[in-house]
């Protein structure tokens, strides 16, 4: 996370903390204010931190708030936050997690039912007395009980956007210890599946000592709960700067890590067993049964079923084990992608070359400030022209999606205009007129055909009515994508992970329309949406339909999810041919003007 990204998180903290203590309701809103206009600058403001004349020009900015960053820059902590955690129950927090629970509601239920937990929540929904607080009717309560249900259905799992950052940050400390020579996550996080129950870390080393004192020693560890050369688990805090991407709720959480300390020469064996999956592992000691050989995770062994002991304890030398793709080959299989590896057909199959970040070539899925983005077309443009890309496509909201600013038919006519002078001027990558249109919920479109006609890109996505009846959902989505002038289904449930299940449509008949109408369906890479899910990707790919890609981005670091869409598309199976985004100029500028005569 950036400078600029951990700053916002304090103050949106911060005003968060100081509405739940009563505070002024002036310097709330001023503090909310500038984790917004913070958030949405593309400048870096660590350069200017001690300027107060630079940051003070800035609006949103005062000399408090300045003060405050250059406070936060030189300690890496600000006073006042640390005063205000002091006086709120950490447990207020996670409540404040619990969709449609807001801070004004959480300090009621704080101050006159004593909730200072999920745990003491449940409490008073249980006991009824929840029902004598303010504007707490039984719909109300209903409803909050089927947030609580669905927050429990997680078990407790951190999306892959807040434990990848923390596992890259273990991995990064740990590869600098001395007799270190590999280190890597594994577990399902190398997987790429979406919410992570813990993080697995693995270290080649001749001898484990010092990477394992060096683990348990690391800034944050709360708590050792296993303590060996070999094998550590410790209780790590989930850092502030990571923790609040979840929402603010991460922070002040923990997570458990776990340490294996493995010789050099057995590396690909024990990342192959630690990286799992369990069902995947299980079919691979099945194959090696058969082959009159042992699977562990020392090694790819030639055994005597009969003898005692493991092969390693009776001294005997592994057949393969330093490299992954050794071992498959000992077991007369194609090396398989991790994300692949879930016992879902992947050694029975050829399984195709997946995707890779590198494949992708255009987004045709972002927002700029004439919505609810934080940077320019141009901004923008530089961005996607840096990381390779021929295509960007400019989808700010339509007129409905008012909480994002969307643009009525007179001010999308002139940002149409705004993006072709762009392009017009820009060297090294088209930049293409387009919207992110509401799919109302009747599965009309926000803006009539003749709008939508002159527009490059149409992603026509759901963001109301999310609740929507399973049959409704799914008419609703089918009519938008039998729309002639339609491309692309963004993020088709419009699912948050852990926070909001979505609409929940037929998908196979949502897949079959997709690819009788040449419409791609999205994979948007936010690591709260990765929406479509791995599931429905895999199903959709059968079945032959088109897939797009896209980091959805409205700041500069959304580029930087792109990783999170790829995996998940790889769990998919989903190819380079399949992906729109990876095509070349001339065949994604073709297919973007079908139906348009």
């Amino acid at each position: 996370m950036g400078f600029n990204a951990e700053l916002a998180d304090r103050f949106e903290t911060m005003s968060t903390l100081l509405e739940l203590v009563g505070g002024d309701r002036f310097r709330v809103n001023a503090h909310a204010k500038a984790a917004r206009v913070i958030g949405d600058l593309t400048q870096d403001l660590e350069a200017i931190a001690h300027d107060a004349k630079a940051l003070t020009a800035i609006e949103g900015i005062g000399k408090g708030t300045a003060a405050k960053i250059g406070e936060f820059t030189d300690t890496g902590t600000i006073a006042e936050l640390d005063e205000l955690r002091a006086k709120v129950p950490a447990g207020l927090m996670r409540v404040l997690q619990v969709p449609g629970l807001g801070p004004k509601t959480v300090k009621v239920m704080w101050e006159q039912a004593g909730v200072e937990s999920v745990e003491d929540l449940d409490r008073i929904i249980a006991d009824g007395s929840i029902l004598g607080l303010p504007r707490m009717g039984a719909k109300t309560v209903e409803n909050i009980k089927a947030s609580l249900e669905f927050m429990a259905s997680a078990g407790g799992r951190l999306p892959m956007g807040v434990a990848r950052p923390i596992a890259e940050m273990i991995v990064g400390r740990l590869r600098e210890v001395e007799g270190v020579e590999r280190v890597t996550y594994a577990g399902s996080l190398r997987r790429g599946r979406e919410t992570i129950g813990d993080i697995d870390v693995l270290v080649a080393a001749e001898d484990g000592g010092a990477a394992s004192d060096a683990f348990r020693s690391m800034a944050g560890v709360q708590q050792v709960l296993a303590a060996g050369e070999s094998k550590s688990s410790v209780r790590l805090a989930i850092p502030d700067e990571i923790g609040g991407r979840f929402g603010g709720g991460a922070g002040g959480s923990s997570i458990q890590v776990d340490l294996r300390v493995v010789p050099p020469d057995r590396w690909g064996a024990a990342l192959m067993y630690f990286t799992g999956s369990k069902d995947h592992n299980v079919r691979l000691r099945e194959r090696a049964i058969k082959r009159g050989l042992t699977l562990n995770e020392y090694g790819l062994f030639e055994d005597d079923p009969g003898a005692e002991g493991s092969p390693q304890s009776r001294g005997l030398e592994p057949i393969a084990a330093a490299t992954e793709e050794e071992v498959y080959a000992a077991l007369e299989l194609a090396w398989v992608p991790p994300t692949v590896r879930e016992d879902r057909g992947e050694l029975d199959a050829d399984v195709p070359r997946v995707i890779e970040v590198a494949d992708i070539k255009a987004e045709l899925h972002s927002h700029t400030t004439a919505s609810d983005g934080a940077m320019s077309i141009e901004e923008s443009a530089k961005i996607a022209k840096e990381r390779g890309f021929h295509t960007l496509a400019i989808t700010d909201h339509s007129r409905s999606n008012a909480v994002a600013n969307g643009l009525s038919v007179e001010r999308l006519r002139a940002h149409m205009k705004a993006v072709r002078e762009a392009d017009a001027k820009t060297k090294g990558i088209t930049i293409l007129a387009g919207s992110e249109v509401d799919i109302l919920a009747d599965g009309s479109l926000d803006y009539e055909d003749e709008l939508l006609a002159e527009l490059d890109v149409v992603v026509a996505s759901p963001h109301a009515s999310l609740g929507q009846d399973p049959k409704k959902a799914t008419k609703r989505l089918l009519r938008a994508i039998e729309h002639p002038l339609v491309h692309i289904i963004g993020h088709p449930t419009g699912r948050l992970i852990e926070q909001r299940r979505g609409l929940e449509p037929a998908m196979d008949e949502i897949i079959a329309a997709a690819v009788e109408h040449g419409v791609a369906l999205e994979i948007n890479a936010h690591w709260m949406r990765l929406d479509l899910r791995d599931t429905h990707v895999r199903a959709a790919v059968e079945a032959g339909a088109l897939i797009a890609i896209d980091c959805d981005v409205h700041h500069a670091d959304n580029y930087e999810y792109l990783v999170y869409g790829v995996l998940t598309g790889q769990r998919g199976w989903v190819t380079a041919e399949r992906c729109v985004n990876a095509w070349g100029k001339a065949k994604l500028h073709g297919w973007l003007k079908k139906g348009r005569g």
